[in-house]
């Protein structure tokens, strides 16, 4: 309901914003560019569905395997303990722990081409144990804020940009990101507790937090010992060696378990296939609001809204520059990433704005994009408080960004 309603928002506000440019400001360019951008972004969720096929083909059918050799059993048996005090409505050791487990990881590497697919196993396996098919439970919703809050250990492709935009120090946005993304990650969790009722406060769940903090602490350490190209190579390297030994022991396991391991991934690969087409009518829908919203002006008004409000009650307003990264980023992975390297191009890649610009880009995910695809994915149309929870952990990203940025570069 609460899509339906920022959906329509776009729109309205969009067509406001035009007719007040065209008729005050004499810009008759404002309509035919919105009208522009819905047939590019149309065309452009068609492209990223199509894109999506094959991989999707691809990561279901090694899932399957997966499944039928009984590594994803395997996997939820083990994280059983710590996910039925996340996902209390998921039974204990339901193979869904398993595909949960396999998209945090895959993000948490920042491997976004596996983690979307896996993240769409997991919600096909949590439809299963949906009641009501349209609407969106708690497991869901708790499982799209973990995505949304874009836990990412090593930013690998962000260091790249600043690489090619000239940084001195390519690498020096690491720490401040992990602080941040940490942070968002942690606080969507906390709001989504709140929202269902969840105790935290429990052995399990702290001990884990105090394993991840201490894992985070260890990465800085070593990383931060390391030249910028060292860094990206062994990082880069390690996570697909990960990936493929992860499609290796499937399959290995399949050969133990005696299943014909072909049939078990053409099958997974036509349910990715079947996943892919479905999801296009939810992407496009999407794509074509933020299009609208852009191409009429209204971002831009946003922005210089928010600028003129800061300035008015004196704070500093240096943050405000690199606020579009930010505001971008729940609606646009690729729009987002556009903001963050042309603040790199105006400001300097090592300026306050470009940098603070590079860790918002890094601190979260694409709500948006991630709402509609996996709630599309399984048709779900009333998706209760996903929204406001993952906006709310991308507020609280943004937040800690900002504080960050200040601490290490201010």
């Amino acid at each position: 309901m609460v899509l339906n309603y920022i959906w329509i928002a776009f729109f309205l506000i969009a067509f406001v914003i035009a007719v007040v440019r065209l008729v005050f400001f004499g810009d008759v360019e404002v309509f035919p560019n919105i009208m522009n951008s819905t047939f590019e972004t149309a065309k452009q969720g068609f492209e990223i569905s199509l894109g999506l096929t094959g991989v999707l083909s691809l990561w279901m059918g090694v899932m399957k395997i997966g499944e039928k050799g009984g590594v994803v059993n395997v996997l939820a048996r083990f994280l059983s303990p710590l996910f039925t005090r996340l996902f209390p409505d998921i039974p204990k050791n339901h193979p869904v722990y398993g595909n949960i487990f396999m998209n945090i990881a895959a993000n948490m590497l920042g491997l976004d081409n596996a983690a979307t697919p896996l993240g769409l196993k997991a919600m096909e396996g949590m439809q299963e144990l949906n009641a009501k098919k349209d609407t969106a439970t708690n497991p869901m919703i708790m499982f799209l804020v973990l995505n949304t809050s874009g836990l990412t250990l090593i930013p690998v492709s962000i260091m790249t940009y600043r690489f090619q935009c000239g940084a001195a120090q390519p690498t020096d946005i690491f720490v401040p990101i992990l602080i941040a993304t940490f942070i968002a990650t942690i606080a969507g969790i906390i709001i989504t507790a709140l929202y269902q009722h969840i105790n935290l406060l429990n052995r399990t769940i702290l001990l884990t937090l105090g394993g991840a903090i201490a894992l985070i602490a260890a990465l800085i350490g070593v990383f931060m010992q390391m030249e910028p190209e060292q860094m990206n190579t062994i990082s880069g390297t390690a996570a697909n060696v990960l990936l493929f030994s992860v499609i290796i022991t499937f399959i290995v396991a399949g050969m133990r378990k005696r299943i014909n391991v072909y049939d078990a991934f053409i099958e997974g690969a036509k349910e990715g296939f079947s996943t892919a087409v479905r999801i296009i009518p939810y992407l496009i829908a999407i794509l074509v609001a933020i299009g609208v919203f852009r191409a009429s002006g209204a971002m831009d008004w946003l922005i210089g809204g928010i600028r003129w409000c800061v300035e008015v009650t004196g704070v500093n307003a240096d943050w405000v520059g690199a606020l579009p990264t930010a505001i971008m980023k729940p609606l646009s992975g690729s729009g987002a990433r556009g903001m963050m390297v042309d603040a790199m191009n105006t400001y300097g890649a090592d300026s306050f704005i470009g940098r603070l610009s590079c860790i918002f880009q890094g601190s979260t995910d694409t709500t948006f994009y991630i709402l509609a695809v996996y709630f599309g994915s399984i048709g779900v149309s009333r998706t209760r408080h996903a929204v406001a929870c993952g906006l709310l952990a991308d507020l609280a990203g943004v937040i800690a960004a900002i504080g960050v940025c200040y601490l290490f570069f201010g």
